[in-house]
């Protein structure tokens, strides 16, 4: 039979073991592949372009292409 005392003792050692337990390292999940897929913002310059109808276009779009109105 487990006496008072050596009950408090096995209390006292679990709250012990949990209390370092909690203080350990915990280990640095792994970033999910999404971020990978992530597009970063894309600044164009703020070049101009005439286009044949005489008009002014500046750079447009993912690749800052100069788009010409048709």
């Amino acid at each position: 039979m487990i006496t008072l005392k050596q009950f408090t003792y096995a209390v006292i050692a679990l709250v012990i073991l949990f209390g370092i337990y909690a203080l350990l390292p915990k280990p640095v999940s792994q970033a999910p592949e999404k971020i990978d897929e992530v597009e970063e913002p894309v600044f164009c310059t703020m070049d101009a372009m005439q286009c044949p109808d005489g008009t002014y276009v500046g750079r447009t779009g993912p690749n800052c292409e100069f788009v010409c109105p048709n």
